[in-house]
């Protein structure tokens, strides 16, 4: 199986499956010198663990890293570092009755096409399991981009219900195990989750990531545009269906005089330049253009579609190419989008960092 790397110059390679002993990731281009220990890996790791809430899966992980090299006196060294969470909490024997019948919307057939053989303890690779490594990975990031940059996630919308944007309140998400920015917002999402879950069901969400402190010029024309690698980055995030940079599928709603993110000279800014940075009157575009920054707020959002993993009976086939109806045994999250928003920071992270060594190593 290829294709478990993600990146450039900042790169990390994931590996480890849901029901195996452990997960981890091998990150490698990190430069020498950054401040690195595992305390401050974990509370990122916390913010997506299972079991925090009963909106999501009860499987209960610690998701405890451990830094096996590359590390040296709490230091980046510049060697590959290597990272490992153990898992504590399987239980396979729930997904025994799926061993030879694929479940709907999830990548069961699409795997035994491709390689004639599956790893079916929930789903192996395929498995949001693995997200806890680019997590993990995304700190690393964080150490790179420093505290100048600041990347902050929230849950949007779940199934029909976005969140009331005049409520919203960046505060409001550490007090709640949503991810939500608004304290209107929440208990109709609370009970709206209940009732999914009581009923067996599950629904999509869109989680909206922004990166303040961006400068100006990071990505690169064409083929290497900042906005097209977080599209890819968003997308490899299982369950996604959907990305949008900035106004996104909303620009089409626009005419070209509302789209144009206008610019002013501040003529009260200080600056030992002779230009100033412009200011933008408005972000349709994102905080890109031409896929290089703009010195504007990142704004990504992603749509994940619903939890594929539901008790209510579905139409499916076996490997024999049987008729069978799956109902789905286990611990799932009713909305894969509630423990996204920290799998997508991350994401955003690892991308950021990736560019700005890119950056630097043509730039200077």
């Amino acid at each position: 199986m290829s294709h478990n790397s993600f990146g450039h110059l900042f790169k990390f390679t994931s590996w480890g499956e849901s029901h195996g002993p452990a997960i981890g990731a091998v990150i490698d281009g990190c430069p020498p010198g950054y401040l690195l220990t595992e305390e401050i890996i974990q509370p990122f790791l916390d913010a997506r663990k299972p079991g925090t809430s009963r909106h999501v899966t009860q499987r209960r992980e610690d998701d405890r890293v451990k830094i096996l090299s590359g590390v040296f006196e709490n230091r980046t060294t510049g060697a590959p570092i290597s990272l490992m969470i153990e898992n504590t909490d399987q239980r396979s024997k729930d997904y025994s009755e799926i061993e030879n019948t694929y479940r709907p919307g999830h990548a069961d057939y699409t795997y035994d096409a491709k390689y004639g053989f599956r790893d079916y303890r929930g789903g192996g690779r395929a498995s949001a399991r693995e997200t806890a490594v680019r997590v993990a990975a995304g700190a690393v990031a964080r150490q790179i981009l420093g505290d100048d940059i600041t990347i902050a996630g929230a849950l949007v919308q779940i199934g029909e219900h976005p969140v009331a944007r005049e409520d919203w309140d960046w505060d409001e998400i550490a007090r709640n195990a949503l991810f939500c920015p608004s304290a209107t917002t929440l208990p109709q999402w609370e009970e709206l989750l209940d009732n999914t879950r009581k009923a067996g069901s599950s629904l999509g969400a869109i989680v909206e990531v922004i990166a303040h402190g961006v400068p100006a010029g990071w990505g690169a024309p064409v083929y290497g545009k900042l906005d097209a690698d977080l599209a890819a980055a968003m997308m490899s995030i299982p369950a996604a269906k959907g990305v949008e940079i900035g106004a996104g599928f909303g620009a089409v709603r626009l005419s070209g005089e509302q789209n144009a993110d206008e610019m002013r000279h501040d003529e009260t800014a200080i600056t030992d330049n002779a230009k100033s940075p412009p200011v933008f009157l408005s972000n349709n575009n994102g905080g890109i253009l031409g896929g290089i920054s703009s010195g504007q707020d990142v704004v990504v959002r992603t749509a994940f579609k619903p939890t594929s993993s539901i008790l209510s009976p579905r139409k499916s086939i076996d490997r024999q190419g049987k008729n069978v109806d799956v109902r789905t045994k286990g611990r799932h999250d009713p909305c894969v989008g509630v423990r996204a928003a920290p799998i997508a920071e991350a994401m955003l992270a690892c991308v950021l960092a990736d560019h700005k060594l890119r950056h630097r190593g043509q730039c200077g």
